[in-house]
């Protein structure tokens, strides 16, 4: 109760204090004092409904009333406008409170925190998907796409250059060490729209959910994700699960896809790998004749030495044939004897 009486007191003087950011963020706060966020649950992402969808990953959020973390499962959203991407909200250390800085949608993504969200969320920026002209297309490797109603498609491998964790805040004791680009820094100068209709509905969804406040699931939610907003029972709604850290979705066997016009660098980087799977089949194929080789090698020895061994015998007859006579002894007679013995 005093926790909750003190974070009601703090907060007009926090959001007076960083107004003049906030201005140019164009987000709002929340507060929790000395109460870090849990850290972010593993979970599989749902299949994407169809065209036009995006994913934004899911988030714990704060609840004044309840004194606690609740978690808001990931989910698919129709993109609010053409051109458009989804900058994830983040908790990040404000000296004396964690603070919510607020998600919202502009033409390029902006800076979260450093925050590993996965899917195409690794910390910096969006490997999902990018637009050409007023068509999305998306990254398979980060996004489960199942669907034959989606055929604008690339693959494109996802490095991540950071160490993978599930530190869900920024800065503070054990948060994510990250500061803003300066690309990131003009995205937030950019024009925004606020999260949707759908994406409030998630929120206040999950917050009258006790199943998903982490006192319940000690950071295992039942409801990790969904397939579309407010969609939180049936076919699509994925569990929380124990293991490590994904940030790429392990995709099914590859179909026909459609490559855009002008696609950029990073999109034709990603056929350059198979010489290295060549390589590797090589040295398999390698692998695989050598015993091949051994065993061919020992069948020729064990052929060929017989054959010399039986060839001198034959070249010896004709010489014991052509071996000087003997002298004759004896008469004729007997001599005939000895050579025509008399059959019996």
């Amino acid at each position: 109760m005093q926790l909750k009486t003190w974070s009601r007191l703090i907060l007009p003087t926090l959001f007076l204090l960083a107004l003049p950011a906030l201005s140019m963020a164009q987000v709002s706060v929340e507060v929790s004092v000395g109460v870090p966020p849990p850290e972010l649950p593993i979970y599989e992402q749902p299949p994407i409904p169809g065209d036009g969808y995006i994913w934004t990953p899911g988030y714990w959020a704060w609840s004044d009333d309840d004194q606690d973390y609740y978690w808001v499962p990931g989910t698919w959203v129709l993109v609010p406008e053409p051109g458009y991407l989804w900058t994830p909200g983040y908790w990040g250390w404000g000296g004396a409170a964690f603070i919510w800085h607020l998600g919202y949608w502009g033409p390029h993504v902006g800076f979260y925190g450093g925050v590993n969200y996965g899917y195409g969320y690794g910390g910096n920026g969006y490997e999902g998907g990018y637009w050409q002209g007023d068509r999305l297309y998306y990254n398979r490797t980060v996004n489960n796409i199942r669907t034959t109603n989606v055929t604008n498609v690339y693959n494109k491998t996802v490095i991540n250059n950071v160490t993978v964790n599930r530190v869900s805040y920024n800065g503070g004791n054990g948060g994510v060490r990250a500061q803003p680009t300066s690309a990131e820094e003009a995205a937030i100068r950019e024009r925004h729209i606020t999260a949707t209709t759908g994406q409030r509905q998630q929120e206040q969804t999950a917050r009258s959910n006790p199943e998903l406040r982490v006192s319940r699931n000690q950071g295992r939610p039942p409801i990790a994700a969904t397939p579309r907003p407010g969609a939180f029972s049936g076919a699509g709604v994925v569990p929380a699960k124990g293991g490590t850290m994904s940030v790429i979705h392990s995709q099914p066997q590859s179909r026909t896809e459609t490559q855009p016009r002008g696609a950029q660098p990073e999109t034709q980087r990603a056929p350059q790998r198979p010489p290295v799977q060549q390589e590797q089949r090589a040295r398999v194929q390698q692998q695989y004749r050598s015993p091949v080789e051994q065993q061919r090698a020992p069948v020729q020895q064990q052929y060929r030495p017989p054959v010399e061994q039986r060839r001198p015998p034959e070249q010896a007859q004709p010489q014991r044939q052509s071996a000087p006579p003997r002298p004759e002894s004896g008469p004729p007679a007997a001599r005939r004897s000895a050579e025509h013995p008399p059959e019996h």
